[in-house]
């Protein structure tokens, strides 16, 4: 299953994306959920909470998360909370 983000993940959207992917989440078929993050322009530290939680609920089910086309101020805030490996991401040593 293939998934997007949005344009925006800040907190005031936070709450609502995360329903949405969790409810999509839920209903996966297969062995991973891919998580597209190429139209996400805007974020906060909200996203890391929204990708932790859906990380989370995907291995609760069995399913490997596998994010895409990570931007760069994704990757880097990832890399400076210490999760980007959770994701796969390479961080510079």
């Amino acid at each position: 299953m293939k998934l997007e983000l949005p344009l925006r993940l800040t907190m005031q959207e936070a709450t609502t994306v995360l329903g949405g992917l969790r409810q999509s989440i839920a209903q996966a078929q297969g062995a991973e959920v891919r998580l597209c993050a190429s139209a996400l322009r805007e974020l906060d530290t909200a996203a890391i909470s929204v990708l932790l939680q859906c990380r989370r609920q995907a291995r609760e089910r069995g399913l490997s998360l596998v994010l895409e086309s990570v931007p760069q101020q994704l990757a880097a805030l990832m890399a400076l909370y210490g999760v980007a490996e959770l994701f796969g991401l390479q961080t510079a040593a």
